[in-house]
């Protein structure tokens, strides 16, 4: 397929993009999406006063006038979000008057609309444009023999909606007298304007006229959609290219103080970087430049002018084989010049920067368009099966912010979604934190790269297991032990509880020292139905039989452990309630306390004395002295749980005090305990530990997913001094013989100690309550209690960044295979909630830092759509 056939159809595309514009409503509010038909540009600086709105003008006249036939249609769109010093110094009205002087000044054949406009503006800046309008007297003039309209309005405090407006047709040489529509339009269009010619956080404060990020990005986002889908696009076909200028740096403040190259990161749109040729220019855009990509920023060119220092011999070395570098020639300095000289003598180079830009964004579509055939070829996706994903089904994923993704849709629209399964477990930074992370981690691989970790100490790693062994190590742990991934990390820890085991039992110890091999004794695991601790062939030994652990999947599989059928705990029809397994069923006297008010009840430690756990502690004793008895040869090693919560088993809640029952009977036999909190850990479930939740502690833990954020795999097994104690000795052979080529990588550790210092800190986590040290409730308890009375939804549970729902299901469409969910889960991305079943478990997942609206407002979308499905099925 030749790459003009590999891409959509332009004009099929427009056609959908608006008929999709409307449809997007439905989508979260304040979702980033822009279209994708044609090029957008950031236009950056590497300081301020650099010349970005001459090369926008150039980039006008180059792409106006690029076309000698008055079809295609072009339009040229111009936006600056933000302008200060207005309207003095408006640089969306010098694009608009250059291009108008320049057509005058060299006539292209046929004739261009030309508009500017301004939406917003302070009150002292409206008051200026009003004074001025009103010292002009007509508000019709002829300037450059075409026609300007100036539109006024009333101005008060704030920001005013002044639609201050102008046009002109700038009518062809060849053109028809009786022509209606011009063959081509420029439209410029500033966003925000405030008077003070200072930064725009300083502008914004003083003029009493703020403006939050959100609120930028929402109306660029809207300039876009409305500026490149316009009604022309139904008659013929339209080229467009559009360009958003940012005022001063790149690090230059916007309104709220927010770094302008942090402001529009959620829109990541390819850049042009204005660079500096003055004296001190060339350390100024190479440190503009890597402030950029630092943020996942393209960059398609450099480009600066020539003050005679020759800074391009520099730049192109730096920049040899990254991006290409233009320079253009000496800006006048004659205040009275007109610049059309000017812009002739440069045109060649923005025609060469235009053609960068285009071929820049061609190849990025074909890509785009690609990359869903070349993923279904090549890869080998884990817990797929391929033969139920076709093409049309695969997500490319542009890049991400925070907790979205920018997806790029059918017919080329970038779209965010909310990473509802965050991305496996791992994923928890909001944007502010997805920057400091990418910062200490560059700062890190610049340090050390990766360096050695035995009988080694650095910075990163030392100061995390320090953090770790006063968090969720406080009080039990002494050690810390790096690994790479969690399942890893609880075959660690199977290994130390093994040894510990044994070190305690010294008459188990001396048979297998008789052995060396070890054949005389057969240590296994006690663990839990619906338990999962990875995928690696030990952990999946100590896991009790699942879809993970059929024949199919691993034929070594023995299941060397013993598997509780634990009770669990669930919200159905608005009632918190306990469902005990049959052979609990059985026992029970009919005194029990089944149900609760309130989720919190569940937790208490009140619940020790009741019967029910009299019940959980009669079985357990049972359990334990039937596996005593079996045979001498084999015992039980280790105890190994997730606390609270089995993640990949069905998202279910075991009840707490069964989980804290046993745990005290394992202990009292000197059974060493495990907790994996690959997935609880680090406020998955509203606490820093799970551990915290049972009140009570293991011998062993094991950690990893959101320690990092996500950003980089790393996990850690903590220990208690005695298990560290029990590998001491005169031998090496001794020792744990256990590693990793890359334990305790520094980048990891670095990213591990910004994230857990930012969660564990209400600055920066304004969802922590310091006093209790948890998190506030993130999912609107009313709506989790209207989601469970649905007649489609078997069970809820809600708990901490954590809301699991179990669809109502029956045979096939029951369990981890069942499909069953996919019509709805489908409209939930539609929706801009990208959501990973578990069977006929779906759950949504946020971050400790995520604004419990974000959380309503998923929840009402994720109501509205079973209500749909439900209605569907029947």
């Amino acid at each position: 397929m030749s790459p003009a056939t590999a891409l959509i159809s332009a004009s099929f595309c427009r056609r959908v993009l608006k008929q999709s514009y409307f449809l997007h409503r439905r989508r979260l509010h304040s979702v980033i999406e822009y279209p994708l038909t044609h090029p957008i540009y950031t236009i950056w600086a590497s300081n301020t006063s650099l010349g970005k709105t001459l090369v926008s003008a150039g980039l006008s006249i180059s792409f106006l006038s690029s076309s000698s036939a008055p079809s295609p249609r072009k339009r040229f769109v111009y936006v600056k979000p933000i302008q200060t010093g207005f309207p003095d110094d408006s640089d969306s009205r010098f694009v608009y008057r250059k291009f108008s002087e320049y057509f005058t000044y060299n006539p292209l054949p046929f004739s261009v609309f030309a508009s500017n406009s301004v939406l917003k503006a302070s009150s002292p800046a409206a008051n200026a444009v009003l004074r001025n309008r009103m010292a002009g007297g007509s508000s019709r003039t002829e300037a450059f023999g075409a026609e300007v309209v100036e539109k006024g309005g009333n101005f008060g405090g704030g920001l005013e909606n002044v639609h201050c407006y102008e046009e002109r047709k700038l009518r062809g040489s060849e053109s028809n007298e009786t022509e209606l529509f011009p063959a081509s339009q420029i439209v410029c269009k500033t966003m925000y304007a405030w008077k003070e010619a200072v930064s725009p956080h300083l502008a914004a404060e003083r003029e009493e006229a703020m403006v939050g990020d959100s609120e930028v990005l929402h109306m660029l986002k809207r300039c876009l959609g409305n500026g490149l889908i316009g009604p022309s696009c139904d008659t013929e076909e339209l080229e467009v290219m559009c360009v958003i200028e940012t005022a001063g740096g790149v690090a230059s403040p916007g309104p709220s103080g927010s770094l302008q190259c942090d402001l529009y990161r959620p829109f990541r749109l390819p850049a042009i970087l204005v660079g500096d040729g003055r004296l001190g220019g060339i350390s100024g855009t190479i440190s503009a430049y890597e402030s950029l990509k630092l943020r996942g920023y393209d960059v398609a060119a450099v480009i600066f002018e020539d003050h005679g220092l020759v800074n391009e011999v520099p730049l192109l070395s730096y920049f040899r084989n990254r991006v290409p570098v233009f320079v253009l020639p000496s800006i006048p300095t004659d205040m009275s010049d007109d610049l059309m000289s000017w812009f002739d003598k440069s045109q060649m180079i923005f025609s060469s920067l235009k053609e960068i830009m285009l071929s820049d964004f061609q190849k990025r579509m074909l890509r785009l368009h690609d990359m869903p055939k070349k993923a279904c070829d090549i890869f080998w996706w884990p817990f797929t099966q391929h033969k139920l994903v076709p093409e049309e089904k695969v997500t490319v994923i542009d890049s991400r912010c925070g907790e979205n993704f920018a997806v790029h849709k059918s017919c080329n629209w970038i779209s965010q979604q909310f990473d509802a399964c965050a991305s496996w477990w791992t994923q928890g930074p909001d944007a502010n934190l997805q920057i400091e992370l990418a910062r200490d981690m560059a700062y890190t691989a610049a340090r050390y790269g990766h360096v050695m970790f035995p009988e080694n100490v650095y910075e990163p790693a030392l100061e995390l297991a320090e953090i770790l062994l006063e968090g969720v190590g406080n009080g039990w742990a002494s050690r810390v032990y790096f690994s790479d991934n969690g399942s890893t990390a609880v075959e660690i820890a199977l290994k130390m509880a093994f040894r510990k085991f044994l070190s305690d039992n010294k008459v188990l110890l001396d048979l297998v020292n008789a052995d060396v091999n070890g054949r005389c004794m057969d240590l296994k695991v006690l663990a839990l139905q619906g338990s999962y601790h990875g995928d690696t062939l030990g952990a999946m030994e100590a896991q009790a039989p699942s879809p993970y652990t059929g024949f199919l999947q691993q034929p070594w599989y023995r299941g060397r452990g013993h598997f509780l059928d634990p009770p669990t705990v669930s919200m159905s029809d608005g009632i918190w309630e306990v469902s005990l397994p049959q052979k609990m069923q059985s026992e029970k006297s009919g005194h029990e306390c089944l149900s609760f008010s309130s989720r919190d009840e569940i937790f208490k430690r009140s619940r020790d004395g009741s019967d029910l756990a009299s019940l959980y502690a009669s079985l357990i004793l049972q359990e334990l002295l039937t596996l005593s008895d079996s045979n001498g040869l084999s015992h039980i090693g280790a105890l190994i749980i997730e606390p609270v919560i089995q993640g990949a088993g069905g998202m279910q809640m075991i009840d707490p005090l069964y989980q804290r029952i046993l745990v005290r009977e394992c202990k009292y036999r000197k059974i060493p305990v495990i907790f994996d909190e690959v997935f609880t850990g680090f406020w998955r479930l509203g606490r820093e530990s799970a551990a915290e939740m049972l009140y009570c502690q293991p011998d062993i833990s094991c950690f990893a997913k959101l320690m990092t954020g996500g950003i980089i795999p790393l996990a850690v097994t903590l220990a208690s001094d005695a298990v560290f104690e029990a590998f001491t000795g005169d031998s090496k052979l001794k020792a744990l013989l256990h590693g990793h080529s890359y334990s305790a990588h520094a980048m990891g550790c670095a990213a591990a100690v910004k994230s857990v210092k930012w969660f564990n800190d209400s600055n920066t986590n304004m969802n922590l309550i310091s006093e209790s040290r948890s998190l506030q409730e993130l999912w609107d308890a009313e709506l989790v209690s209207q989601i469970s009375l649905l007649p489609a939804v078997h069970r809820v549970v809600a708990l901490g960044t954590l809301c699991a729902i179990e669809l109502q299901a029956e045979g096939c469409n029951a369990g981890y295979a069942s499909m069953y969910a996919s019509s709805l889960l489908k409209k939930l991305r539609e929706d801009g909630i990208y959501m990973r079943p578990l069977g006929n478990v779906i759950y949504l997942m946020c971050g400790p830092c995520t604004s419990p609206d974000i959380c309503r407002r998923l929840l009402e979308k994720v109501y509205d759509r079973i209500q749909e499905f439900w209605a569907a099925e029947r």
